[in-house]
């Protein structure tokens, strides 16, 4: 005779490897590696210094620090 199987089980422990699968497919598909995570960090850093170097303050164009005559 054959051996019995609780078929509720066999569902879930299919469902739980199909999720596994896809979450691995998608981990491949949308994941970043960690290097490319720290160049983009990286990156975002120096383009905010480099803005920064080139903000105006007031004093520099004559604008709100002056008193109105």
């Amino acid at each position: 005779m054959g051996e019995v199987v609780n078929l509720r089980r066999y569902r879930k422990a299919k469902e739980k490897a199909e999720a596994q699968a896809r979450a691995a497919e998608n981990r491949a598909k949308h994941g970043r590696a960690k290097s490319e995570r720290q160049g983009k960090t990286a990156r975002d850093t120096l383009d905010g210094r480099r803005l920064e170097g080139h903000r105006r303050d007031a004093h520099d164009h004559g604008g709100d620090d002056e008193p109105a005559a």
